[in-house]
């Protein structure tokens, strides 16, 4: 746990810094420029499909906070209202417009709010229940943008070793400034609850059988089409021969937070097993070979 007290006017100090530093990409700051398309494609079509659409389903999921915290504070509200999510649809209009001009179909992203936030809506207003959802928000937020960073990363490595250095440098370059900020604020939002003992004993009981029971990956939405779609992104960038490693920067902070008891835990067990999962189903259904970039050193 660090050492240093994170209080609200911290967070609130980083969100503002945040919307002042980095406002959305401009369409005009981009250059699209590609040498071969036909490659990119090949190699990497796949993954910018699935990052354009879980970038475009930021609409559903700022439906989704306004069910689940209702009662939010200013400062979130600002973070999800005015910063994240006018970054993250601009990432996903200019991704989706990199892959259209590449020939792929444009995004179809899930916009239809999930049937079991509809079911915890009646809940949502009793307080120590939206403390529960608020921290689990935290904790998913954090392991979301961490995917984010390595996938983003990873992707930047590959395209600058195909000389795709344009979209490399304008699109990914300048995604990726913008996601570790995202995970900055998570990680200091779900510290800062632990450190100010938010949640009682049998709360954070809850939340962690909650967890267990309901982890997904970034833009799996709890179906198996998405699930083998995020399996073949794994594979695709190389994740899937270091998988313990994704797992522990992906689950790093919630081992930490959630379940501190459990002396010697990593990460989460069931952040690895639906990695495996998701790969296990892609593997399953793929029709022809990807060809990997190679593990990424996390």
């Amino acid at each position: 746990m660090p050492r240093q007290l994170i209080t609200q006017q911290k967070i609130r100090e980083h969100v503002v810094r945040l919307g002042e530093l980095h406002p959305p990409i401009r369409m005009d700051s981009v250059d699209f420029t590609v040498k071969d398309p036909r490659a990119l494609t090949a190699r990497f079509g796949h993954v910018l499909d699935y990052l354009a659409r879980v970038e475009l389903e930021v609409d559903r999921n700022v439906l989704e906070l306004l069910v689940l915290l209702p009662d939010v504070d200013e400062t979130n509200r600002m973070f999800y209202s005015d910063v994240w999510h006018p970054q993250e649809i601009q990432h996903g209009l200019i991704l989706d417009k990199l892959q259209t001009d590449l020939g792929q179909p444009p995004s179809e992203p899930m916009q239809d709010v999930a049937l079991r936030v509809k079911l915890l809506a009646p809940l949502a207003h009793f307080k120590p229940i939206q403390e529960i959802a608020r921290f689990l928000y935290f904790l998913t937020g954090a392991s979301t943008e961490r995917q984010a960073v390595l996938a983003y990363n990873t992707l930047s490595t590959g395209l600058k070793e195909m000389e795709e250095d344009a979209i490399a440098t304008t699109i990914i370059g300048q995604i990726k400034v913008q996601e570790p900020g995202h995970f900055a604020f998570y990680q200091m939002s779900a510290t800062s609850m632990i450190q100010h003992e938010v949640l009682k004993p049998w709360q954070l009981w809850l939340a962690g059988l909650l967890r267990t029971k309901s982890y997904g990956l970034v833009g799996t939405n709890s179906q198996d089409r998405y699930r083998k779609d995020f399996g073949g992104v794994v594979v695709s960038l190389g994740l899937d021969q270091e998988l313990e490693n994704y797992a522990r920067e992906i689950g790093r902070l919630e081992a930490r937070l959630l379940w501190a008891k459990e002396k010697g835990m990593e990460f989460p067990p069931y952040i690895l097993k639906a990695l495996r999962e998701c790969v296990e189903l892609y593997r399953a259904g793929a029709s022809g070979p990807v060809e990997p970039s190679g593990p990424v050193p996390i």
